[in-house]
C-alpha cells in the first residue's frame, strides 16, 4: 500500500510535475483583497481575513466600546471611592473616623448634597480591621450603611429597624464568622469595604450636631473597651469627589478591587477590561495604547453618562404627566429589575449622586426623602444660567418635615456656587417669604428680578439643574393630589409680583 502511494508521486512522475505547477501558481497568485464600508471607514480583508491594520483598528474599537460601557457601569463603585479617598486625602481621616460636612462650603465637592441638614460619613475595611459595630443613637437622623457598588446593607436611625429609638449595629464581612450576639442589628455586607452615612435631621443645628456627635464607630474585637470616635469637620477646606473622566478614573476601579472579590454579574464586565490592563487583584499598569483607548473612553463614557442622567429615555421616569419633573432615584435596592441589570438607570442616579437607602427612595409614608429634578424649563429648553425663571410652590406642601430646592451645577454635580454664598432655598429657611396665600415663589437668574425676595442667583454661561427634596412625604405626594409646577422662564429683569 504504502510503496504504491510512492510510485503516484515519484519524482519525476507526471502526477508530480503537475502537484508542483499548481502550487507555484497558487503562490504567485495575489490575495483577493475586498474594502467594505463600515461606520470605522473603510476596513480590509484579505480574502475574507482582515488586514494587519483592520485587525488592529478592530481591537483598538472593541476595546475602546467595552471601556464606555464599563465606565457606566463602574459609577457608583468608583464614586464610592472617590469619596473614601477625600476622607483619607483631603480631610486626614481614618477609617473609622466620622467626618462632618456642615454648611456650602464643607459640602461644594460633593455630588448633589442637600445644603439644610448636617452630614456625618465614614468608612470601614471589614477584611482588615474585622466586623463593626455603629451605636446609632436616639434621635432625627436618616442615614445607613452601604457597601462599594452603593447597595444599602441596612438603613440606620428614622428609616431603619430602630426606627430612631437607637441600636447597635453589628456589620459583618462576606463569607465570615457567623455571629449573633443578643442586643445587636446584624447584618453581612457584600463586601469588604463598607461606608456609613447619615444625616442629622433636627431643626435646630446644635441639636442635630449633638445627635450626630453621639454615634460610635468601633471594632467588634473592641467592644469591651470600645475607645472615643474622632468626628473631622471638614472646615471648609476644598476637595471633590465626582467621578474622573481621564485614567484616575481606571486607576480608582482598579484600586478598589485590589483585594475585592468580583460577584457573578460583574465578571462579564471584567473580563471586557482584561485587554486594557484591568485586573482584580493586579496592578495597574496599562501601556501607551491602552492608556490611549482608556482616556478616550473615559471622556466619551462621561458625556453618555451625562446624557442618560439629564436626557432620560426610561419610560417611569416622569413624575406628573406632562410636566418636566422627573424622578431623580429609579433604582432598586439591589440594581436589579425582573430581567436585567439597572445599568442606565443606576448610571444616571451615580452619575450625579451619592448613596442610596430605603429611606433615598421617597416610599416610606411621612420618613426618608423623595429627590425630584429637571434638566429643563416648562417649554422643554435646557435650563440657562444666564436667563431668569420663576418656579411657584403651591400651599400646603405634602412633607411631614420640610421641603427643599438646591440648584447643581450640571458639569460637576456639585452645588451651584456663586458669591451669593447659597444655592438653595428651604421651607426651613427664616427668611423664606410667602405669598399671601402661603404659595411661595423661587426665583433663578443672574441677577434679582425687582421685588424678588426668594432668589437664588445662576452664571451666565453655564447650565444648572435642581433636585427638589421632600423631607417626610405624606399622602399629598403619593397621590399626586399636590403637584409641583414647572420652572418657566421670565422676561430678564421681570418684575416679581406675589399672589395677591
Amino acid at each position: 500500500m504504502f510503496s504504491s502511494h510512492r510510485r503516484l508521486t515519484r519524482p519525476g512522475s507526471t502526477t508530480a510535475l503537475a502537484i508542483t505547477a499548481s502550487l507555484l501558481v497558487a503562490a504567485a497568485s495575489p490575495a483577493v483583497a475586498e474594502t467594505v464600508s463600515t461606520r470605522l471607514g473603510p476596513l480590509t480583508l484579505e480574502n475574507g481575513y482582515p488586514s494587519k491594520k483592520t485587525a488592529a483598528k478592530l481591537y483598538d474599537e472593541l476595546d475602546f466600546q467595552r471601556a464606555t460601557q464599563a465606565y457606566i457601569w463602574a459609577l457608583p463603585a468608583v464614586g464610592w471611592h472617590a469619596l473614601h479617598l477625600a476622607h483619607l486625602n483631603a480631610f486626614g481621616a481614618s477609617d473609622g473616623d466620622v467626618v462632618l460636612y456642615k454648611d456650602l462650603k464643607d459640602k461644594a465637592g460633593m455630588l448633589t448634597p442637600n445644603i439644610t441638614t448636617l452630614y456625618a460619613f465614614s468608612f470601614w475595611n471589614l477584611a482588615e480591621r474585622g466586623p463593626l459595630v455603629i451605636d446609632v443613637p436616639a434621635g432625627a437622623t436618616a442615614g445607613g450603611v452601604l457597601d462599594i457598588w452603593q447597595r444599602p446593607v441596612t438603613d440606620t436611625g428614622q428609616t431603619g429597624p430602630e426606627k430612631g429609638q437607637g441600636a447597635k449595629f453589628l456589620i459583618l464581612p462576606p463569607g465570615g464568622e457567623a455571629l449573633n450576639p443578643e442586643g445587636y442589628i446584624v447584618v453581612r455586607s457584600p463586601t469588604n469595604q463598607v461606608w456609613f452615612g447619615t444625616r442629622g435631621l433636627d431643626p435646630d443645628p446644635a441639636a442635630a450636631e449633638a445627635v450626630i456627635r453621639r454615634h460610635r464607630l468601633y471594632a467588634w474585637k473592641d467592644r469591651d473597651g470600645q475607645g472615643s470616635t474622632r468626628f473631622v469637620p471638614v472646615a471648609g477646606r476644598p476637595w471633590q469627589s465626582q467621578q474622573p473622566a481621564n485614567l484616575d478614573y481606571w486607576r480608582y476601579l482598579s484600586d478598589l478591587f485590589r483585594t475585592e472579590a468580583v460577584e457573578t454579574r460583574d465578571r462579564m464586565m471584567f473580563a471586557m477590561l482584561r485587554p486594557l490592563g484591568i485586573e482584580p487583584g493586579k496592578p495597574f499598569t496599562p501601556d501607551a495604547r491602552q492608556k490611549t483607548i482608556l482616556t478616550q473612553a473615559a471622556q466619551t463614557g462621561e458625556l453618555m453618562a451625562r446624557t442618560i442622567a439629564f436626557d432620560k429615555r426610561f419610560s417611569n421616569s416622569t413624575v406628573y404627566p406632562g410636566k418636566q419633573w422627573e424622578y431623580a432615584n429609579l433604582i432598586e435596592l439591589d440594581q436589579e429589575a425582573k430581567g436585567f441589570t439597572q445599568l442606565d438607570e443606576r448610571g444616571s442616579w451615580f452619575y450625579e449622586a451619592i448613596g442610596q437607602s430605603s429611606g433615598m427612595q421617597g416610599r416610606i409614608l411621612g420618613f426618608g426623602q423623595v429627590y425630584l429634578e429637571t434638566s429643563k424649563d416648562k417649554a422643554g429648553r435646557w435650563l440657562d444660567g444666564g436667563k431668569t425663571y420663576r418656579m411657584r410652590v403651591d400651599p400646603n406642601p405634602p412633607v411631614k418635615q420640610f421641603w427643599s430646592i438646591t440648584l447643581y451645577d450640571n458639569v460637576t454635580r456639585g452645588p451651584l456656587v456663586t458669591d451669593q454664598g447659597a444655592s438653595d432655598m428651604s421651607s426651613r429657611r427664616p427668611e423664606l417669604v410667602k405669598n399671601a396665600d402661603g404659595s411661595v415663589d423661587v426665583w433663578f437668574g443672574p441677577k434679582r428680578p425687582a421685588g424678588a425676595s426668594n432668589w437664588i442667583k445662576t452664571t451666565a454661561g453655564k447650565g444648572w439643574f435642581p433636585y427638589f427634596r421632600f423631607y417626610g412625604p405624606t399622602e399629598g405626594y403619593f397621590d399626586k393630589s399636590w403637584q409641583l409646577n414647572d420652572i418657566e422662564q421670565v422676561a430678564d429683569g421681570g418684575q416679581a409680583r406675589a399672589r395677591r
